[in-house]
C-alpha cells in the first residue's frame, strides 16, 4: 500500500506534519481531514523514503485539493495569506450580518460569497472569502471551508454555521451570530469606554508626579540643605527626597522594577495555576469585579444560549462555550457542569455546586430545563445581564472620576505638605 508524508494545520493554525499508508491521495486527503487537519502538502513516498512524483485525473481528488484552497498540481497545496493576516471584530461581524442578509434574501451561498469578495476591502478578509468560495464550489461544505480559517473563525462560528447546515437555517444562524457578536461588541465598547477617562487621569497623575520628583522637589532639597544644614527633616519630607533621588538618579532601578513586574505577570499568566489565580483576583476586584463577573456571565449565558437554539448539542455547546469564555475560573466552572451533564445529570445542580455564578442564574437555568425551554431562558438571563453591564459601566465611571479626582489631589497635596513642612521651621527661625 503507498505511503504518504502529509503536511496540515491543526484548527488553532499550528503546522503538523505525518505519515500515514492509504490506497490512493483521494484516501489520504479524506483520513487527515477526519483527523481534524487540514492539509496543505500531500506526498506520496516511494519505497526507500524518497518522494515519487505521481499524477492523478481523479476528479474527486481535484475537487478535495481545490476545497483546501490549493492547487491539485503535486498535491501541493498553497496556504493563503489570511493565516499572517488579522482580522477585527467588527469587520467580521459586518461580513456575517451582510452574508445573512444575501442568504435571506433568496441568493445561492457562492454568489453571496463572490458579492461580498467584490466589495471587501481588507486583504486578509479578501483572501479568506476567495479561499472559502474555492473550497464551496469544489464540493466542501460552508462550514468546512471556514474551518480552513481558525484564526478569524472560531469554534462558536464553525459549529453554529454548521447546525445551520444541517437543518437548512443557514440565514437563520448567521443573523444569530450576527446578533451575538454585535452585542458582544458593543459591551466591549462600553467598557473601553468607561475605561477611557481613568486611564487619562491615571497618565496625569503620573505625569504631575514625576515632573514634581524630577524639578521641584531637588530645588527644595537644596534650599534645606543651605538654610539647615545637617539638622535632620521631617520623616515625609525626607522621604519625598529620598523617591525623588531615586527618579532622577537611580531611574533605572525603576525601570527594571516594572520591567520585572510586567514579565513576571505574563508569565504568570501564562501558566495554568497562574492564569486561574489571576482571573480569579480580577473577579473579586473592588469596584471592577463586578463588571468582570457580569460579563462573563453575560457572555456565558448568550454564547451557549445562541448555539444551543442553533441546534448544537448541549455537549460540544459547553465544550465551545468554556474554550470562549475568555475567563479560568468561569471554564473551569463550565466543565464540571459538562461533566454532570455527560453523566445525565441536569444543568442547575452542578452550575450552583460551582459558586461561580449568581443565583439568579441557576435558578432560571433551573426553570429552562423543568419547562424544557432553556434556550429561549439563557438568552433572557443574557440580555438581563447586558443591561446590568451597562449600569454598572455608568455607576462605575460616575464612581471612579470622583476617586482620582481625590487621590490626585492626596498625591499632589502631600508632596506640598512634604515640602512645606520644613520651609515653616526655616521662617520661624529667622524670625527669631
Amino acid at each position: 500500500m503507498p505511503r504518504f508524508k502529509y503536511v496540515a494545520m491543526d484548527a488553532k493554525g499550528q503546522e503538523t506534519e505525518g505519515v500515514l499508508d492509504a490506497e490512493g491521495q483521494a484516501q489520504a486527503l479524506n483520513m487527515i481531514r477526519s483527523k481534524g487537519f487540514f492539509p496543505t502538502k500531500i506526498i506520496e513516498m516511494g519505497g526507500s523514503g524518497g518522494v515519487s512524483a505521481q499524477k492523478s485525473g481523479d476528479k474527486a481528488v481535484q475537487a478535495s485539493v481545490k476545497a483546501t484552497g490549493g492547487q491539485a498540481k503535486g498535491f501541493k497545496l498553497k496556504m493563503p495569506a489570511i493565516f499572517g493576516g488579522s482580522v477585527k471584530p467588527k469587520q467580521l461581524m459586518v461580513f456575517t450580518r451582510q452574508l445573512a442578509t444575501l442568504i435571506d434574501a433568496g441568493l445561492p451561498l457562492l454568489r453571496g460569497l463572490r458579492i461580498l469578495l467584490k466589495q471587501e476591502k481588507h486583504p486578509a478578509m479578501r483572501e479568506a472569502i476567495n479561499t472559502m468560495g474555492e473550497a464551496v464550489e469544489g464540493g466542501s461544505t460552508f462550514s468546512e471551508a471556514l474551518a480552513q480559517h481558525p484564526r478569524i473563525f472560531d469554534r462558536l462560528f464553525v459549529n453554529m454555521v454548521k447546525a445551520g447546515e444541517a437543518g437548512g437555517v443557514l440565514d437563520v444562524v448567521l443573523s444569530r451570530l450576527a446578533e451575538f457578536m454585535e452585542k458582544a461588541e458593543r459591551i466591549k465598547n462600553k467598557v473601553k469606554s468607561a475605561m477611557i477617562y481613568p486611564i487619562v487621569v491615571m497618565i496625569a497623575a503620573i505625569g504631575i508626579l514625576v515632573f514634581l520628583m524630577i524639578n521641584v522637589i531637588p530645588k527644595f532639597e537644596q534650599i534645606f540643605k543651605d538654610l539647615l544644614g545637617d539638622e535632620g527633616l521631617p520623616p515625609l519630607t525626607q522621604f519625598m527626597i529620598n523617591m525623588s533621588g531615586l527618579v532622577t538618579k537611580q531611574w533605572y532601578v525603576m525601570v527594571i522594577i516594572v520591567a520585572v513586574g510586567v514579565v513576571g505577570f505574563k508569565v504568570m499568566g501564562k501558566t495554568q495555576r497562574g492564569r486561574y489565580l489571576l482571573d480569579k483576583v480580577q473577579l473579586k476586584m473592588p469596584v471592577f469585579g463586578g463588571l468582570f463577573t457580569k460579563t462573563a456571565v453575560a457572555r456565558f449565558t448568550r454564547t451557549l444560549g445562541t448555539l444551543m437554539t442553533s441546534g448544537v448539542p448541549v455537549l460540544q455547546a459547553l465544550n465551545i462555550v468554556r474554550d470562549t469564555s475568555g475567563n479560568d475560573v468561569i471554564a473551569r466552572a463550565i466543565q464540571v457542569v459538562h461533566d454532570a451533564v455527560k453523566e445525565g445529570d441536569n444543568m442547575a445542580m452542578p452550575l450552583e455546586s460551582t459558586a461561580a455564578f449568581p443565583d439568579m442564574v441557576v435558578s432560571m437555568v433551573d426553570v429552562g430545563e423543568e419547562t424544557g425551554a432553556l434556550p429561549e431562558m439563557l438568552m433572557k438571563v443574557a440580555d438581563n445581564y447586558d443591561d446590568e453591564v451597562d449600569t454598572a459601566v455608568e455607576g462605575l465611571t460616575s464612581i471612579i472620576e470622583p476617586i482620582l479626582i481625590v487621590m490626585l489631589a492626596v498625591i499632589v497635596g502631600t508632596i506640598v505638605i512634604a515640602m512645606f513642612v520644613p520651609l515653616v521651621t526655616i521662617i520661624s527661625k529667622m524670625s527669631q
